[in-house]
């Protein structure tokens, strides 16, 4: 199944390929769902295991109902040429038990100052991203775009202005200025998309933006869809049930971007329920315990969150009645695929126990991470299992 239309007939089209109804196999407790895709995870091979495989994160993603991700490429070596791409391809094919589709870099090694053989690496990379670091350079950017275009693939950018963040680790904001901590003001973040979004009305790229957390990103991308530009956007479940009063002295809350202000948080709800944010993805970044335990200052940016993501959506959003299922089911299956283009088999779904009621314990995780700022949340819907192509790669039943 490979067409893509609205949710709704999207999600009919894949349960008559399954041979199911409705939303729960007969005479069984679970709802069924066809395979998450996240769009932004942290898979840290090549070059750092210590903090998760190829092998852990599948298991990981599986374990959270995920049948598809895509790799970030801050990674040792960074896939920015064929050779060092074949590397991450050639564990990929050895130990993905879900389908893993890496990106490209779009600088040398990330740095800023060259570009990539984008041409090279376009038939085996799903996208260009620098996540981790904004493209500083207007002119390179524009250049990336222009190739991109040609090829007929995606900038995904990590927005991120390198001139204001002055040392910053968490949000500019009450918390910072309570507790005596370097903040990260919102226009390093809204600044840079402001900036891609005017090139983009100049090269007609196609352009996602990763991971927003800031009311002015909403709103300019907002204004950007209205005004017909090829863009879309992601933000993760923290942002949306999170802010900065909720931060504690601990290295589990501390991401890139940060948790930001109420404000921000509403803002970037009020983002999903119209549209502007298309879909959900985790930003997935597993850490040694070693470097997530120095605190908000001395921690390493990044948490986990493949194995919570659902519940956490389904707890805050869809219990509620905030949202149906049927947008979250567009939010984490339908829209990241059809951006991306990633194809949903009939054979890719996950069981659900949607009354299992339980406290988050990072230390049942098969990620190689535990830092979750959810850690201890009491949340809805367990995993039971999930299928690739028919075949079982996560079962607790």
């Amino acid at each position: 199944m490979t067409a893509y239309m609205d949710t709704q007939s999207a999600l009919a089209a894949w349960r008559s390929a399954l041979k199911m109804d409705g939303d729960v196999v007969s005479s069984s407790k679970y709802a069924v769902f066809p395979g998450f895709c996240d769009v932004h995870v942290h898979f840290r091979e090549p070059g750092f295991l210590l903090k998760e495989t190829i092998q852990t994160g599948c298991a990981s993603a599986a374990a959270g109902g995920y049948t598809a991700v895509c790799t970030m490429p801050n990674l040792d070596p960074v896939p920015d040429s064929l050779e060092h791409l074949e590397a991450e391809l050639d564990a990929i094919r050895k130990d993905a038990t879900i389908a893993v589709y890496p990106y490209a870099a779009i600088t040398v090694g990330e740095k800023g100052e060259q570009l990539v053989d984008m041409e090279a690496l376009a038939a085996d990379a799903v996208a260009y991203s620098d996540d981790g670091r904004g493209v500083q350079s207007r002119e390179m950017m524009k250049e990336a775009m222009l190739r991109a275009k040609a090829q007929g693939k995606l900038i995904a950018a990590h927005c991120e202005d390198n001139s204001l963040l002055f040392g910053g680790y968490i949000h500019d904001g009450t918390y910072a200025a309570a507790h005596g901590h370097k903040g990260i003001c919102s226009e390093s973040e809204w600044g840079p998309i402001a900036r891609d979004l005017e090139l983009v009305r100049e090269t007609g790229c196609s352009y996602h933006v990763c991971h927003i957390s800031t009311k002015e990103s909403v709103e300019l991308i907002r204004k950007a869809k209205q005004e017909g530009l090829d863009v879309t956007c992601e933000t993760g479940p923290h942002y949306l049930v999170m802010d900065d009063s909720m931060l504690q002295e601990d290295g589990r809350f501390k991401m890139n971007p940060p948790l930001r202000s109420a404000a921000d948080r509403e803002a970037l709800v009020a983002g999903l329920l119209d549209g502007t944010i298309d879909m959900i993805a985790t930003d997935h970044a597993p850490h040694t315990a070693a470097e997530k335990s120095k605190g908000l200052s001395g921690s390493a940016f990044g948490v986990v969150g493949l194995e919570t993501a659902f519940a956490v959506m389904y707890t805050h959003f869809v219990k509620p009645g905030i949202i149906t299922m049927d947008k979250l089911m567009e939010l984490m299956v339908f829209a990241p695929r059809k951006r991306f283009g990633i194809p949903l088999e009939s054979g890719d779904y996950t069981l659900w126990d949607l009354d299992a009621e339980y406290t988050v314990d990072p230390e049942t995780f098969l990620s190689k991470g535990r830092a979750t700022p959810f850690a201890g949340a009491r949340l809805f819907g367990r995993c039971a299992a999930t299928f690739k192509n028919g075949r079982p790669v996560f079962d607790a039943r």
